[in-house]
């Protein structure tokens, strides 16, 4: 997944994770997808927010896709993509295993741990996805109960 310039396909990496999202609304849930990959394109695994699903609220997008990649070795050469900027919880998983850089589809509707993510050396890209945020905030709309239980709040 890399584009005529030789670099990453943020785009293509991002609508892998639009693809759990959007599963993740079928299924009745939280839609936040996620995947994560090889620099060079390689989808190492993918998953979504299973939260409800599950009744397990450690089922993040992110942490899911974590889990389905497997063992790696080293996760200096990965890149974690999410429809969403990843929480606190998720932020640390980034933090804890090296993961170099994050591609978000936005942060309009969540900030999660994006600054504090810079702020200890991780490339964060932002790319402002109108398709997820009209995702999420139709979600929100209709769940808002279930979205703030996701975000720990009251």
């Amino acid at each position: 997944m890399e584009t005529d310039t030789g670099r990453p396909d943020y785009q293509a990496m991002l609508d892998v994770a639009l693809e759990e999202a959007r599963q993740g609304l079928d299924e009745g849930g939280i839609p936040i997808g996620a995947a994560l990959f090889r620099r060079d394109g390689t989808l190492l695994g993918r998953g979504h927010n299973r939260r409800v699903q599950e009744d397990d609220p450690s089922i993040h997008g992110e942490t899911d896709a974590f889990r389905k990649a497997g063992r790696q070795r080293s996760y200096k050469d990965t890149v974690m993509v999410t429809t969403l900027a990843p929480c606190w919880y998720c932020s640390g998983l980034v933090k804890q295993f090296g993961i170099p850089m994050v591609v978000i589809g936005e942060s309009e509707t969540f900030q999660g741990g994006i600054e504090w993510l810079r702020e200890n050396g991780v490339e964060v890209v932002d790319m402002a996805s109108r398709e997820c945020i009209d995702m999420l905030n139709g979600f929100i709309a209709a769940h808002s109960e279930v979205w703030n239980e996701d975000i720990g709040e009251e």
